[in-house]
């Protein structure tokens, strides 16, 4: 790659890399990997190597954001068994496959089970840091969204029996009397557990709690 365009490439991916993300790579060709480590490295990535999917799934994962460029072929098993075990993971990376020997319906398996791209070799460097980048901005994203879902989570979980029954009819939107003649208690009553609850939850409004109430999948009333 050209001097003038690596200098272009450096500052948008160093705007994604603030948490160090990292690139794994998976192939058992070394000169892929060699080749795929000085070009990730270039840009200022984090970079991983491994020459097989059982080395990469028996390894310890960093909390950080990354994804994985995956060769389509390895003897015994192939980049697509992989993907569904990673995809069956607690925090699955974004998978970018690289192939030799792809064809349309591999791709199309492939990107409809979640891939970022599919890419044949030869590919253009460009090309693929542009997926990188793509990659790692999904996984900083679905990091962010699980942290935040943890969040509410334990915030949810703070709440007595009785406020869940209210912020469940709440959310719902129904009004305090409502819930107080479902719940068979004043609407007085309702208006301290409401008030509790949207303190405990941090919500600074109705619609922010309906939309927390949505996030956490918190049992819907009928």
């Amino acid at each position: 790659m050209s001097s003038h365009v690596m200098a272009a490439l450096r500052p948008e991916m160093a705007m994604a890399t603030q948490e160090q993300p990292t690139v794994v790579v998976i192939d058992d060709d070394a000169s892929v990997r060699k080749a795929l480590d000085n070009l990730f490295r270039s840009v200022g990535l984090e970079v991983e190597l491994f020459g097989s999917p059982q080395d990469f799934l028996q390894s310890e994962r960093p909390d950080r954001p990354g994804c994985i460029v995956l060769d389509v072929r390895f003897p015994g098993r192939s980049g697509l068994d992989m993907q569904r075990e990673i995809s069956a993971a607690n925090t699955p990376l974004p998978i970018i496959f690289i192939t030799g020997y792809g064809d349309i319906p591999m791709s199309v398996r492939a990107m409809k089970a979640g891939a970022v791209e599919f890419l044949t070799k030869p590919f253009r460097s460009r090309g693929l840091l542009d997926a990188v980048r793509a990659a790692i901005e999904r996984d900083r994203l679905a990091q962010k969204e699980q942290s935040e879902t943890g969040e509410l989570r334990e915030r949810y979980e703070q709440l007595t029996p009785r406020e869940r029954e209210v912020m469940v009819r709440v959310a719902a939107g129904l009004l305090n009397k409502q819930v107080a003649s479902e719940l068979a208690t004043t609407e007085r009553t309702i208006k301290f557990h409401r008030a509790h609850i949207m303190q405990k939850m941090r919500a600074e409004s109705l619609p922010d709690l309906v939309r927390m109430a949505e996030k956490l999948g918190a049992p819907s009333h009928h």
